[in-house]
């Protein structure tokens, strides 16, 4: 029991320092963004009507709709959009319509996920260098060059990993949410009237006294809930109840005593709204706090990326995305992966916004659309997970989904007013890699269409062969193959200029699922194919790490040789040639060729070993 309980307090403290860091560090600009502009006017009933949009957004859309609901919705205990789109695709498998919008609607929210990741670490840090302002006016200046040196460092230490410092996170986060309630509670003591906002009848009254700058003021207050999809998609990291314990525990009554503070603070000194958050901090402690902010927003930045690192691997897998290096900087967890391609790109893209925007408050303007979208597309998905996927009746499937997408809607909207300010950054990123993603997806399915047609069947070409066989030489040769039983070019290739043929044959296929995990009693199918010939299918969950020689190595208690230093692995390197037709439009086309032409080696995504790799080439027409 004591162990049990010593292993939930250690998943709940990683959950603190890796789930919250975003949702955690809101409180930097949420609050200050619906006031700074000047269209609110600070009266009691203004600044309470606020809070309590504050106080029941974080109440509706985290702890009902992602803590109540979504979190059911996982896919063998995994979370996050990419494991929900499977999860909605499969639901749908016989309903092709319905299954190829949601894939379009889920890849669309994949790619705003990666608008997050340029937007968020830029926001953050610059939100907390942004305190100094507040210590010396004369430290402006400073703000945006001090951001971008954090954040370049930030990106430049991804390739040795986060092993030696994650252990760090929780602790500080802690440290964190403890100093940031600590910072509300003065002010609300001083004024506890403020708490009354936990009345939904404050919210409502402002919103219909005040219809029109309500629905304004919403793309602000939306701002809470940034990063509440963290708490799905490092699901599968923690576990329910770890995420559950920490918000409910530590995380949302700390966040709601900072906001409630501000409150406190601006109705008793307006001008305070200028930036509320550090102004709680009294003078002696505003360094520390800034200090503190920087770190928790570096920690809220490095949970981002390392998202997007695992994001980009499961889209890889799903074949959305080519095949990237992928570098693994931990022995010990195999979730720590280093993608170079990425990281260059999220860092290219927020140096980018944070020149081009320079603050805060703009970048706060580009936040919103992209989150907003991302929760609206998680409604859609789960609707119909909750309906196909579980078999709930229709009632109660539209009565759960509809009221969170009607919430949405309503974010999506108001957030929508800020796309000439600042939103369109994010959603021309989106839109970009969106083409990008099914432009790869479509230009696979092309070339497999293309491959099948001029495919041979396998049995029949082997039983030809065999008529009069070739020369066998000593060893085994694996053929990698995209369609089980058709002969692979690279066969067709080594007999013609070879001559030759091993003593024996597997003829592999690696097959990527919908699901994250494939366990190793599934892991491969193999069927004899006579001749000391044999057809293998590798099956790996979108999660798992494809390694060929390692699933091979089962295979010898099935009646089949493998022995690893007499393999040869035989890939058919393919050259794709765009043609006028029936295909793609031709930039497509020939972006794909392009794609395909500069993806990483098959031979190291499968982790193959390099001296035993031959290649044969081929030209492919689509």
């Amino acid at each position: 029991m004591s162990a049990s309980k010593s292993s939930l307090a250690a998943l709940t403290l990683g959950a603190i320092g890796v789930v919250y860091g975003d949702i955690g560090t809101s409180c930097l600009y949420a609050f200050k963004e619906v006031f700074i502009s000047g269209h609110v006017p600070i009266t009691p009933d203004n600044v309470l009507g606020v809070l309590s949009l504050f106080f029941w957004t974080l109440t509706v859309v985290v702890s009902v709709k992602y803590v109540a609901l979504i979190m059911r919705a996982d896919n063998h205990g995994e979370g996050g959009l990419m494991a929900l789109l499977a999860l909605a695709s499969l639901s749908v498998k016989d309903r092709p319509k319905a299954r190829g919008l949601l894939v379009a609607a889920g890849v669309f929210g994949v790619a705003l996920f990666f608008g997050d990741g340029i937007i968020t670490p830029a926001v953050s840090v610059l939100s907390a260098v942004e305190g100094l302002e507040i210590l010396t006016p004369s430290a402006k200046p400073y703000v945006v060059p001090i951001s971008l040196a954090v954040l370049v460092l930030l990106f430049l230490v991804q390739r040795r990993g986060t092993g030696d410092i994650g252990k760090f996170f929780g602790p500080i986060t802690v440290v964190w949410f403890i100093s940031i309630a600590a910072m509300g509670v003065p002010p609300i003591v001083e004024n506890p009237s403020v708490l009354k906002a936990v009345w939904p009848g404050y919210a409502i009254h402002f919103a219909i006294e005040h219809y029109g700058l309500a629905f304004i003021t919403l793309g602000a207050v939306f701002l809470c809930t940034t990063g509440a999809e963290a708490l799905y998609a490092d699901m599968g990291h923690f576990g329910k109840k770890p995420i559950q314990i920490a918000w409910f525990g530590l995380v949302m009554p700390a966040l709601m005593l900072n906001y409630f503070g501000q409150g406190a603070l601006v109705l008793r000194d307006p001008s305070a709204a200028e930036n509320p958050f550090f102004l709680l901090a009294p003078e002696w402690a505003l360094l520390p706090i800034v200090a503190l902010a920087t770190m928790a927003t570096v920690i809220a930045s490095q949970a981002l990326i390392s998202g997007a690192f695992s994001a980009t691997k499961q889209t890889i897998q799903l074949g959305f995305l080519p095949r990237l290096t992928v570098l693994h900087t931990s022995i010990k967890d195999t979730g720590q992966i280093y993608i170079p391609a990425i990281n260059w790109m999220l860092l290219a893209g927020v140096i980018l916004a944070v020149t081009l925007f320079g603050s805060s408050s703009a970048l706060a303007a580009a936040y919103g659309i992209s989150v907003s979208l991302v929760m609206c597309i998680t409604t859609i998905l789960t609707f119909y997970v909750i309906r196909y996927g579980w078999g709930y009746p229709l009632p109660l499937c539209i009565a759960s989904t509809g009221f969170f997408f009607t919430v949405d809607i309503g974010f999506v909207a108001s957030n929508s007013l800020k796309i000439l300010q600042g939103g369109w950054f994010p959603l021309a990123f989106a839109f970009v890699l969106y083409l990008v993603m099914t432009t790869w997806k479509e230009g696979r399915r092309l070339m497999s269409a293309a491959l099948r047609a001029d495919s041979l069947d396998l049995r029949s070409f082997l039983e030809s062969v065999f008529v009069s066989p070739p020369v066998r030489v000593e060893g085994t040769a694996v053929f990698l193959t995209s369609d089980v039983g058709t002969v692979p070019n690279a066969l067709l290739h080594n007999l013609k200029h070879n001559k030759v043929l091993h003593q024996h044959n597997l003829f592999v296929t690696v097959r990527n699922h919908e699901v994250p995990w494939i366990g190793l009693d599934k892991r491969v199918e193999i069927e004899p194919l006579g001749h000391d010939c044999w057809q293998v299918v590798i099956n790996y969950g979108f999660k798992n790490d494809p390694d060929v020689p390692k699933a091979l190595a089962q295979i010898r208690s099935r009646g089949c040789v493998f022995e690893a230093m007499a393999t040869s692995y035989f890939l058919s390197r393919d050259t794709v040639i765009p043609t006028i037709g029936s295909g793609m439009s031709a930039w497509r086309e020939k972006l794909f060729a392009q794609m395909h032409r500069n993806a990483s080696a098959a031979a190291d995504f499968l982790n193959l070993p390099n001296n035993s790799v031959v290649e044969l080439g081929s030209k492919i027409e689509i």
